[in-house]
């Protein structure tokens, strides 16, 4: 009776773990490179012939590049996930290089799939995240370089270069393929639109400050 307790214990522990650390499913193979050619629709992509694999599959160039940061937000994301590098199918993993104009900004997002480890390169930011409902609490760091900042999954976060100068970071995140819900645009420039009345209801504003901001998207 003992042991079958014992063998339950450890079996709700073992799930209860894999729940609190998986995000994308584990891997059963050495890898899965992506066969852009397959047909097949399975959650996360079909694996391409072993024989068919090659060293640029797990490679990208690019990263040494700065983005182009002439955009209202004054930011730009370079990512390399598992659209830039076929290999990182199954492997759980992505990355992202972020520019910042002087006062450029990250705006508010979230990653549904993914957590995110920020490493400042370059510059100053400001940055912070919300936690869920209904607590609503904003934790905020400055960092600068070399510093590093946890975005829990899910939850909206953002970063804002306050400085004069250009910044850069470096983000990591826990999927091949986190997404990314830009909170303004998905809000405001969803197509089709969110009726006005929901927005002003929503927002408390009136319909036409609502129209005001969805023309911006």
């Amino acid at each position: 009776m003992a042991s079958r307790a014992f063998l339950l214990a450890a079996s709700l522990m073992a799930l209860t773990c894999f729940h609190a650390t998986a995000s994308d499913p584990s891997l059963l193979q050495d890898f899965c490179v992506v066969d852009k050619m397959s047909k097949v629709r399975v959650n996360g992509f079909p694996c391409k012939d072993i024989k068919d694999v090659v060293a640029e599959d797990f490679f990208f160039s690019g990263l040494h590049m700065a983005g182009n940061t002439s955009n209202k937000q004054g930011s730009a994301v370079t990512p390399v996930n598992v659209a830039q590098i076929a290999g990182l199918n199954t492997l759980g993993i992505s990355l992202a290089r972020i520019d910042y104009a002087p006062h450029g900004l990250n705006p508010p997002h979230t990653h549904p799939r993914g957590t995110e480890i920020l490493t400042v390169l370059e510059g100053s930011l400001y940055v912070g995240f919300v936690t869920s409902n209904t607590d609503n609490k904003l934790f905020t760091k400055v960092l600068n370089k070399g510093d590093v900042f946890v975005f829990p999954q899910g939850l909206i976060h953002f970063q804002f270069n306050y400085g004069t100068k250009p910044a850069v970071a470096l983000a990591a995140l826990s999927s091949q393929n986190p997404g990314v819900i830009t909170i303004a645009n998905a809000v405001f420039g969803s197509k089709p639109s969110i009726a006005d009345e929901i927005l002003a209801k929503a927002f408390q504003v009136d319909k036409m400050t609502v129209d005001r901001i969805q023309a911006q998207f």
